[in-house]
């Protein structure tokens, strides 16, 4: 059975660096595409930033230029970087992996307090 589990969130100040990580229990390559997405409160979930199993990255535009998705493939990680940070960046952050199924994984919440 396929996991994804994040790592990475907490409590920050919009200076603070910031990294998520996303662990599967296969390999990265096995999915087409993964990704992050988040949901704020009393929001419906939205995207944040994929990348395909080539490397070719897509952003929201609310994100774009300041946050960063790679891979990992010796660690089979994919990683958030989270720059200039808002309140309204303020959710639970999910990792998404696609192949034929769709997996999530549980979530970790981001805090960004001024």
């Amino acid at each position: 059975q396929v996991q994804l589990v994040e790592s990475g969130g907490g409590l920050v100040q919009p200076g603070d660096p910031l990294r998520l990580s996303c662990a599967t229990s296969t390999s990265i390559d096995f999915f087409y595409t993964m990704g992050w997405y988040r949901q704020a409160p009393g929001k419906q979930r939205e995207l944040v930033a994929t990348i395909t199993s080539g490397g070719k990255t897509n952003y929201a535009d609310y994100v774009r230029g300041r946050f960063t998705i790679s891979r990992d493939n010796a660690e089979d990680t994919i990683d958030l970087e989270m720059n200039s940070r808002q309140s309204e960046d303020t959710a639970v952050y999910y990792c998404h992996a696609r192949r034929v199924l769709t997996y999530w994984g549980q979530g970790t919440q981001v805090t960004v307090t001024s």
